[in-house]
């Protein structure tokens, strides 16, 4: 009894395990994808470590990044101080680990609400024409100041908070995205399928949100990606020169800003944070270089 219980319960599990291992073809379609958009793995993989880095950071042998311990300031690089040890004593490494988090969250959120703010404006202008002047020249006032000098003028009419970097820098950056929505909606009007739409007697926000804004995910997604990488470094040279986050929260901009009066005697305050946010905006850069190419039929490389 109990063999012929063993032998059904074998039975039974064999399906399950055969769903759990992919089949061949699928697997071939993996290799596929990976070998026509390595970009989009190679930056989404350096992306999820250091998503996970961020999310991990109590976990990863790190210690309070603002304690302060005077006596073992300007320790180099050893077993004990993975990255060595600043000016006052605060543990580099935990610092480097806990800053992920500033960048991250600062550079995703402005990827969303510039997005989210360009692409309704850009709808808006480029699908009513009365208002289309009135919002594009104050969007080309704005694009006429670097994104940077704004961010530093706005960030001087307040007070230093993660709030209000992500604040400054998304209202520097939403007129690019307005543009670009812009430029793509005043194509897509034309097409026979938005004019048939309008002849069906179809009403213009209905158009708007089942025509024309779902044609302009592709473009917003490749957008946005760049955004992101922009806005780390924004916030980067926001805290480096002291108008960004707070000297009391770890960020890479902060343990930079620093470490650059002993650059020449203890390099490695310097580098390691810097090596950080370059692999960071990197692994951006690679996904929305993938996704680019991926999503734009006039770049795809098959047909």
């Amino acid at each position: 009894m109990s063999s012929a219980t063993t032998t059904q319960a074998g039975y039974a599990a064999a399906p399950a395990l055969a769903d759990v291992l992919p089949p061949a073809k699928q697997r071939g379609k993996i290799r596929t994808f990976i070998r026509r958009h390595p970009a989009i793995v190679i930056g989404g993989a350096l992306l999820s470590i250091m998503i996970l880095i961020a999310l991990l950071a109590p976990y990863l042998a790190t210690v309070d990044p603002t304690a302060l311990a005077p006596a073992k300031r300007t320790r180099p690089p050893s077993a004990q101080y993975w990255f060595g040890t600043d000016m006052l004593g605060r543990d580099v490494y935990s610092r480097v680990i806990y800053g992920s988090r500033i960048s991250l969250i600062v550079g995703f959120s402005v990827a969303v609400i510039a997005s989210a703010i360009g692409t309704f404006l850009g709808l808006v202008s480029g699908f009513f024409r009365p208002l289309d002047a009135i919002l594009m020249r104050v969007t080309d006032g704005l694009m006429s100041i670097p994104s940077i000098l704004l961010a530093i003028a706005l960030m001087a009419l307040s007070r230093a908070s993660v709030e209000n970097v992500i604040i400054a820098i998304s209202i520097a950056d939403f007129p690019r995205v307005s543009r670009l929505i812009r430029g793509v909606v005043l194509t897509l009007r034309e097409q026979p399928f938005v004019e048939a739409a309008v002849a069906s007697g179809t009403r213009t926000p209905m158009i708007i949100l089942k025509h024309i804004l779902p044609n302009t995910l592709a473009p917003l997604m490749v957008n946005a990606t760049f955004i992101c990488a922009s806005a780390m470094i924004t916030e980067a040279t926001l805290s480096f020169i002291g108008a960004g986050t707070p000297p009391i929260i770890p960020s890479w901009g902060n343990i930079m800003a620093e470490g650059r009066a002993l650059w020449q005697v203890k390099p490695y305050i310097v580098f390691f944070p810097a090596v950080f946010l370059s692999v960071t905006v990197l692994s951006v850069n690679l996904l929305g270089d993938g996704l680019r190419d991926a999503l734009d039929p006039r770049l795809a490389k098959r047909i």
